[in-house]
């Protein structure tokens, strides 16, 4: 077998390494700076325009208001608008009620098995696996399975290099072709012999403790059925895409699984860290595993899809807050906006399931909440053409409006993002919240009307590797990559 020339280092010298770092480094932070500058001149600007013009921006709306057509447009932005904003004040009060459910002792924890499904990972794998291993739970009480899911490339190759360091500590299995995440699972969980299954993603890092917050749940709550884990971005030094992603994603996990969490119906447990009871995974896996949307083969949505029928069996899923897993995220647009048709694609399947069941007697206790939660995720979708067509609309008749009322609009909205962040994590970050809202307003508004169009397309989009990339190798035996110590932080 060939060695892989990706483990070559292209800069042998240190001192030649570190002057590349340090241009790396200039090159980042310049180019982070242009475009936050950049983007506040914009929003700025804007709003000044907005200021200046607004005495013609009137003369507009006076117009529009004799006609019938724009009051009836003005009355649904309005009620539009006014339901957004009462869904946020709620989904506010609850976050407000949300509570971490506290790390118990080692006596007290289950039987733990942790699933690492993988397709062309690569090390990233190995350094998944490695995090694992040295995470504080029991390890009498732990069994690690990892499966490769017929991969192109050397991430067989780096498994075996695990399980070579790591001995019985960690079992390996090998899909003889690929088959999809959710086929790699379902072996998984019949090898599985825990009380309670956790799902890791391959290129994730938990952080030491991790394992144990999770379980914690299953053993307080017998209600408790699913775990959603709060997913940060590891790669956010690397590229712009992932330093505004991590602002994004502790929005949406820390606000707002948080909020669905005291309502006992997170709406999705995260593929990069989630913990299901094992009777709760028996009770649908096969159900799961042949599901179908439109008569194909359900291949993408497995997370949401598990979530669904864990709800219906009428347990409740929570988010525990401080169980952290840092996981890579899309550093180029292609490989982002093909990740986003593929979680929207899964939302507008699994809201179509769960409409079956939400709003019937699926368990004890209020359910208002639960419905209300779904009802969102529909008014997003049933909105989704309307307000395209609206877009156009105003870019092809009152372009100047448009523009400085959607950055207007940005301004207001991410600033509920960024103070969140900053409060929790640190102010300079969560400027990232601005840039993010520009870029996906002007180069992403597109993804949810084209995955309602092709929502029976099943493909997973993001895996695939260059044909020039497809062939067997082997991590170099030597020398011994340094990977060992993962050091994440909080």
């Amino acid at each position: 077998m060939n060695e892989s020339k990706s483990f070559t280092p292209t800069i042998t010298s240190k001192k030649g390494n570190e002057y590349y770092n340090r241009i790396e480094k200039f090159i980042s932070k310049s180019s982070s700076s242009f475009i936050l500058i950049g983007t506040f001149l914009l929003l700025f600007g804007a709003v000044s325009l907005f200021y200046f013009l607004q005495p013609y921006f009137e003369e507009i709306h006076l117009e529009r208001m004799n006609t019938t057509g724009g009051i009836a447009l003005m009355i649904s932005g309005v009620s539009l608008l006014l339901i957004k904003v009462s869904f946020l004040i709620y989904i506010l009060w609850l976050y407000l009620k949300y509570k971490v459910i506290n790390p118990i002792s080692d006596e007290e924890l289950p039987l733990c098995t942790v699933i690492v499904p993988a397709y062309n990972e690569g090390e990233l794998v190995y350094k998944t696996l490695i995090s694992l291993v040295e995470s504080d739970y029991p390890k009498e009480k732990l069994q690690i399975i990892s499966i490769d899911d017929g991969s192109q490339d050397n991430t067989w190759q780096w498994m075996q290099r695990a399980k070579k360091e790591l001995g019985d500590r960690v079992s390996i299995y090998q899909q003889p072709e690929n088959r999809g995440k959710r086929h790699a699972l379902y072996r998984a969980f019949k090898l599985a012999t825990g009380e309670v299954f956790i799902t890791v993603d391959s290129d994730s890092i938990v952080k030491k403790d991790t394992l144990r917050i999770m379980t914690t749940p299953f053993v307080v709550n017998k209600e408790c059925g699913a775990v959603a884990g709060n997913v940060r971005v590891l790669n956010k030094e690397k590229a712009i895409i992932p330093r505004m992603l991590n602002v994004s994603f502790a929005f949406s996990f820390e606000f707002i699984r948080s909020a669905q969490s005291a309502l006992g119906s997170v709406l999705c447990t995260p593929g990069a860290l989630s913990a299901y009871r094992r009777e709760a995974v028996l009770n649908c896996k096969e159900e799961w595993i042949r599901q179908t949307f439109m008569g194909q083969v359900s291949k993408i949505g497995e997370d949401r899809a598990m979530t669904n029928m864990i709800l219906k069996q009428g347990y409740k899923v929570l988010f525990q807050r401080k169980a952290y897993v840092y996981t890579n995220t899309p550093e180029r647009y292609k490989n982002l906006y093909k990740m986003f048709i593929r979680w929207e694609r899964s939302n507008i399947r699994e809201n179509i399931a769960m409409s079956k069941f939400a709003f019937q007697d699926f368990r004890e206790g209020l359910k208002v909440g639960t419905r209300i939660l779904l009802l969102n995720q529909w008014l997003k979708m049933i909105m989704a053409y309307p307000a395209t067509l609206l877009m156009v609309f105003f870019i092809c008749t009152y372009p100047v409006l448009f523009l400085s009322s959607t950055l207007v609009s940005i301004l207001v909205f991410s600033s509920i993002q960024a103070i969140f962040y900053a409060k929790k994590h640190s102010v300079s970050e969560a400027l990232w919240a601005y840039p993010y809202s520009v870029f996906y307003a002007f180069t992403l508004f597109w993804i949810t009307p084209y995955a309602i169009a092709t929502a029976g397309r099943s493909g997973w989009l993001t895996r695939e590797l260059p044909k020039e990339s497809i062939k067997e190798t082997n991590p170099q035996p030597q020398p011994q990559p340094q990977v060992v110590a993962v050091a994440v932080g909080s």
